[in-house]
């Protein structure tokens, strides 16, 4: 019988303001199952997670292997270097797991995979939750991915030692959005891609630091010139900094 680590609070629903919506669900497979909650049992996500604004299985994929050493890889066919994940053993984790129909995602952690951004982050944010495969050796045989449908998303141009620090950024990422869990919903409407634009840059006490003053604007009480320098100052640091989103916003401007 597989062991299966869960995470959650002790908090209801109603008493955090999320009306009749069920918390919204995590499951990562991994073989290192300890590693979660890892960063996500901190600050904002810790808390929505003690509040039970959502939920975080963490289940072992080796609970699933059939020796007695517990193997969930294999050498690759063809040869080469390294390990491959076994089709069979991590199938039988994604059924006992994330089973069909399902509206949450399944989603390998992959550098090869769609790239994650702020609006698919908001798709499953929106949805019950999301299923999460960490990957580890040389990946996972290619005949798993067919034939259980499975998504493949990247958060980065990087390879890193398995998958389980991409499945915390998802996580992140995606909880930080549930209702309830921000303090300002207002905030998540300022920030960087939230509209195709780098966020402006933002300042504090004390009004001048080692010579550099806060910028008059800020200072005037003139909330309309507040909002338009923010804006220009976005659309410059986006303008110089990536290329390709100002690419995108100018091309989705045109077209509208």
């Amino acid at each position: 019988m597989s062991e299966v680590h869960t995470t959650t609070g002790t908090g209801t629903t109603g008493s955090s303001g999320t009306g009749d919506r069920l918390p919204w669900r995590a499951r990562v497979l991994t073989i290192y199952p300890n590693m979660f909650p890892g960063m996500l049992g901190q600050a904002l996500s810790g808390r929505a997670l003690e509040d039970g604004l959502w939920s975080l299985e963490s289940v072992d994929i080796r609970d699933f292997a059939s020796d007695k050493h517990r193997s969930v890889d294999d050498q690759p066919f063809g040869g080469g270097p390294g390990m491959v994940m076994r089709a069979d053993v991590l199938a039988d984790a994604i059924d006992a797991t994330h089973p069909v129909p399902n509206d949450a995602p399944l989603i390998y952690l992959s550098p090869r995979g769609e790239p994650l951004n702020q609006s698919r982050a908001r798709e499953i944010a929106d949805g019950p939750g999301v299923t999460l495969i960490c990957g580890r050796f040389e990946g996972i045989d290619e005949r798993v991915l067919e034939a259980r449908d499975v998504e493949e998303l990247s958060v980065g141009d990087y390879v890193l030692s398995g998958g389980e620090p991409a499945a915390q950024i998802v996580l992140d990422t995606c909880v930080r959005l549930l209702p309830g869990v921000m303090g300002k919903q207002e905030s998540l409407a300022e920030e960087s891609f939230e509209d195709g634009l780098l966020e402006y840059p933002h300042y504090t006490r004390p009004r001048e630091f080692e010579g550099r003053a806060v910028p008059d604007v800020l200072l005037s009480g003139d909330h309309d010139r507040i909002r338009k320098w923010r804006r220009q100052q976005a659309e410059v640091i986006t303008r110089e900094r990536r290329a390709d989103l100002w690419a995108k916003r100018r091309a989705t401007a045109r077209s509208e």
